[in-house]
């Protein structure tokens, strides 16, 4: 399906835009404007400060690793993987992001991105100015915490995965993590799309791609997961979660 028409077919979940007064239903800081109770006039303040940016095409760069720090990006529609290169030009992955999760933050101390990040598919972005939300969350704390917790769960997520942990378990946890993200947007429950390919999957877990692709049929013959094309459907997640419970309870 060419790229343009796969953006006209997104789930309305995934690309609702939302109006001068209310966020798009994926927006990463909805929830603190909801919660804290905040009136008319500063959802306005918060919501001045967005730019929808896009559609960028799978392949194409948010941002390059070395460009200075202006901005954070939240994925409206889409995904995107964040890459590092090691000083031995060796490709590393990241992480992953799906629409309602947030890009750069990762860029707040260094003051530049210390990674590309790539859309992996046709893709949709709320664009904040970091200056800008920064003064106003001084003013609105309930947007203040929703910061930290986002750069909590960035620091969280990056390091979960790594360690000792064998195929099975990594790729269990991977499967269950993903497939909640997606739940918490509205996508059906225990349903996951993998955006990325199984090469991209296998090097953000440190394993070899030839093991994922087992490891995923492995699941599949016990009926743990069904796979179908690029859609993947958790049947029994009591017993995935058995299996990755040495990563998921870090």
């Amino acid at each position: 399906m060419p790229q343009d028409q796969q953006l006209r077919t997104l789930p309305s979940w995934q690309s609702d835009d939302g109006d001068p007064l209310h966020f798009c239903t994926t927006c990463a800081f909805s929830q603190a404007s909801k919660s804290a109770g905040y009136d008319k006039a500063a959802l306005r303040d918060l919501h001045v400060l967005v730019e929808h940016v896009g559609p960028f095409r799978r392949g194409d760069y948010v941002f390059r690793a070395g460009n200075s720090f202006r901005a954070i990006f939240a994925v409206r529609a889409g995904a995107v993987k964040t890459v590092a290169m090691d000083p031995d030009g060796n490709e590393h992955i990241l992480g992953f992001y799906i629409p309602g999760e947030v890009i750069g933050l990762n860029a707040i101390y260094p003051e530049h991105y210390p990674c590309d990040a790539i859309a992996l598919e046709a893709s949709l972005f709320c664009r904040f100015s970091f200056p800008a939300i920064s003064a106003l969350a001084t003013r609105m704390p309930g947007l203040q915490q929703q910061l930290f917790k986002l750069i909590s769960k960035e620091l969280g997520e990056a390091n979960r995965l790594l360690g000792s942990q064998g195929a099975d378990e990594r790729v269990a946890a991977f499967l269950l993590n993903l497939a909640a993200r997606y739940a918490a947007q509205g996508s059906p429950p225990r349903q996951l799309r993998l955006a990325m390919s199984r090469n991209d999957v296998a090097a953000h877990l440190h394993l070899a791609s030839e093991t994922v692709s087992r490891t995923l049929t492995r699941f599949k013959d016990a009926s743990l997961i069904d796979v179908s094309g690029r859609t993947i459907t958790v049947l029994d997640p009591n017993r995935l979660s058995q299996l990755a419970q040495c990563i998921l309870e870090r």
